[in-house]
């Protein structure tokens, strides 16, 4: 059955919402008792000696728990090797089999997460529709995330409680494997390409709303985190919800630091963009080792 055209990031984002339809239930093998059509299946009886019937079972019991241990080692990913590769590739797919609401929650909780441990609660207000990276990052950082590819670009903004805020939390899913992702992370920390002004992503603003006025001159304070683990690069960038510009933005990193006297830093930017970023990723990898988790 086709999904409904509604439950998607391009349709109004209703609560619930996939990007995809749901993977069928698959099931492994026919009950004991039915033929392959699923028929009743009569059971004859046959007689045999003790001895026979004790080395036969033995013999079954042997091949089964033989079979049984191969077939959990598959169905498990026994090696370390073999289930990292496998809980990397689902991570690739989270984009369009994991609901809107759990990747981007309506409010996302950060206990500690402002200036001086103040907690801080965020609204999500707009959603936007699923699609390239074209758009969304400024020609220099599109070409500095180009060796990992862009499969998919989720983005959501939210607020503050007060309203004073807007920050645009982004999920770019890659094409990369993950020596691709390890060796883009290694040249980010390496060249400091996280803190570097001219590679800071693009909010996403959305008509109507408080972040109505987020555009790329009021671009504050950012972060930007390459994930080695999952093919996907986390970013967040925060704003004034009152549409000032700002002339230099500053990383989330230095923002934070004790004794910053920028005013992204003093109005806890800086707290906003990396505090949400946080959240989001680890919402997003508690969503992944759900998913990976195998039934003991």
């Amino acid at each position: 059955m086709a999904p409904d055209p509604a439950l998607s990031w391009s349709a109004g984002m209703a609560p619930g919402a996939y990007l995809g339809a749901s993977r069928p239930v698959v099931a492994f093998g026919e009950p004991e008792g039915y033929d392959e059509r699923g028929r009743g299946r009569a059971l004859g009886v046959v007689r045999v000696r003790p001895r026979t019937a004790l080395a036969a079972a033995c013999v079954v019991l042997g091949i089964g728990l033989i079979g049984g241990a191969v077939t959990g080692s598959w169905l498990t990913g026994d090696s370390a090797e073999g289930g990292a590769a496998g809980t990397f590739a689902g991570a690739g797919e989270m984009w369009h089999n994991v609901p809107v609401d759990q990747l981007f929650p309506p409010t996302v909780e950060g206990r500690g997460a402002g200036p001086g441990g103040a907690d801080r609660t965020w609204t999500r207000v707009a959603v936007a529709p699923d699609g390239g990276c074209a758009d969304a990052f400024d020609p220099l950082l599109r070409k500095t995330l180009a060796p990992v590819g862009c499969a998919r670009l989720l983005r959501a903004t939210y607020t503050d409680a007060t309203q004073t805020y807007v920050t645009t939390v982004g999920m770019l899913f890659t094409k990369a494997d993950a020596a691709t992702m390890t060796a883009l992370d290694a040249r980010f920390k390496k060249a400091g390409l996280d803190r570097r002004t001219d590679l800071v992503p693009r909010p996403y603003s959305a008509k109507g709303t408080v972040a109505a006025a987020f555009g790329d001159k009021q671009r504050a304070s950012w972060t930007l985190s390459v994930l080695t683990d999952a093919p996907v690069v986390v970013y967040a960038v925060s704003g004034w919800a009152d549409g000032r510009t700002v002339d230099a933005p500053q990383p989330a990193a230095d923002a934070m630091q004790p004794g910053a006297t920028t005013a992204a830093a003093q109005a806890g930017l800086g707290n906003e963009a990396q505090g949400l970023a946080d959240r989001v990723e680890r919402g997003f990898r508690e969503t992944v080792g759900s998913a990976t988790e195998q039934p003991s």
